[in-house]
């Protein structure tokens, strides 16, 4: 993509966030996200074949520069602990910081369109399998445990990390969703740290 083209496209996706995130997917039509991106209605579809695209597009790039930013954090630490603590934290503070993208991740998801719902699921595979490396990485550091099971807790420590911030969406985001970081990882490691 050239730039000028580059930059309407993430205008375009910007504007769908805020656009998804005040009015939900089903009730954001395209014309208003063209006029949250400054763009016209016709422009929208030089970029994208349907609203779907969009929201897939959304969760793509969004959750690739949330993993690039775990790739990059967790590269200088050979220890799976502080892996684990530097993925919460990210997770949170990058959530707290931008509301519109908490809320589109923790509601959108949830779309009832089953092919939807498979294509945003792929967006989040490079995440779990980030996930799944560290509890691997645990295990063979024999900082976890070596019988564990390392598909379900993978799945578990994403899923209570996500309950979180949906909580703290639901709360009115009362309370500091970064500060949850020590505890969650407390929780986490009380259930997947070695014995011996």
């Amino acid at each position: 993509m050239t730039s000028k083209k580059n930059e309407k496209y993430h205008q375009i996706l910007q504007g769908a966030l805020q656009v998804f995130a005040e009015n939900g997917y089903h009730k954001s039509q395209v014309s208003k996200i063209a006029k949250a991106a400054g763009v016209a209605d016709g422009t929208i579809y030089l970029y994208f074949k349907r609203k779907e695209d969009i929201l897939i597009r959304l969760f793509q790039e969004k959750l690739g520069e949330l993993v690039g930013k775990f790739h990059e954090s967790v590269e200088g630490t050979s220890d799976a602990v502080e892996a684990l603590r530097m993925v919460c934290s990210i997770h949170y503070s990058e959530l707290e910081r931008n509301p519109e993208l908490a809320h589109v991740t923790q509601i959108e998801l949830r779309q009832s369109d089953l092919e939807l719902r498979k294509e945003i699921g792929n967006a989040f595979k490079p995440y779990i399998v980030l996930i799944e490396n560290i509890l691997e990485q645990g295990i063979e550091q024999q900082q976890f445990q070596s019988g564990l099971n390392v598909k379900l807790v993978r799945n578990l420590i994403f899923g209570a990390m996500d309950e979180a911030v949906t909580s703290w969406l639901i709360s009115g985001r009362k309370y500091s969703l970064s500060d949850q970081t020590e505890e969650t990882l407390g929780f986490f490691l009380n259930g997947v740290s070695s014995r011996s």
